[in-house]
């Protein structure tokens, strides 16, 4: 008997009606090819067990996206997509998803792995130096001294979330719209991810 969570169901009606047959399809053939699987919610996306996370699947606005969680071990180089989260790029039809066959090839390598407890090695090197604060974060940060304080809390690496975030931005107006909401985020004590934390 496969084993669903109704929160995958509540996703799946409240995505976009382009994303909800891209799930549901993604989500029976996880079932096809793994029938114990189990499926949950982490970082409030739909994901998928099997002695360990398996693989997931989200939902935006504009595309979907559906990845593994060893997927470095299942996919070479040439089948990764990095322009978005998971492998597969972004998603906007069925038909940008490999084969079905393909597809549950993939699952199924997936499912050997977790059940021979195989882990993904951590990549080696120097750990990399706290994040250099930009010039207009700084002053941002010293017009908000609550701001500032509660920054000064946030381990490096999640400094540097925000600060890559900012860099990223491709526009002025999208970097000042960044910097507002760096700024009354982090006055609330939130990270750069907050939202998927603790989920």
């Amino acid at each position: 008997m496969p084993k669903k969570d109704p929160r995958i169901d509540a996703y799946i009606a409240r995505s976009a009606p382009f994303a909800q047959p891209i799930l549901r399809h993604l989500r029976a053939l996880v079932h096809q090819a793994c029938p114990d699987v189990e499926e949950t919610v982490k970082w409030s996306m739909p994901s998928f067990t099997y002695h360990g996370i398996l693989c997931g699947m989200a939902a935006f606005k504009e595309h979907a996206t559906f990845g593994f969680w060893k997927g470095k071990l299942i996919l070479d180089a040439k089948g990764r997509n990095a322009e978005a989260m998971g492998q597969f790029g972004r998603l906007k039809a069925v038909s940008d998803l490999p084969s079905d066959t393909v597809l549950k090839g993939y699952i199924k390598q997936a499912v050997t792995l977790n059940e021979v407890g195989t882990k993904v090695a951590k990549p080696k090197g120097a750990p990399k130096p706290p994040p250099s604060t930009p010039a207009d974060l700084a002053a941002a940060l010293k017009r908000h001294p609550k701001a500032a304080a509660v920054f000064k809390t946030f381990s490096p690496s999640a400094r540097r979330e925000y600060v890559d975030w900012l860099e990223e931005a491709k526009t002025a107006t999208t970097r000042e719209r960044r910097l507002t909401t760096t700024i009354d985020w982090v006055s609330a004590g939130k990270q750069r991810n907050w939202k998927y934390q603790n989920c």
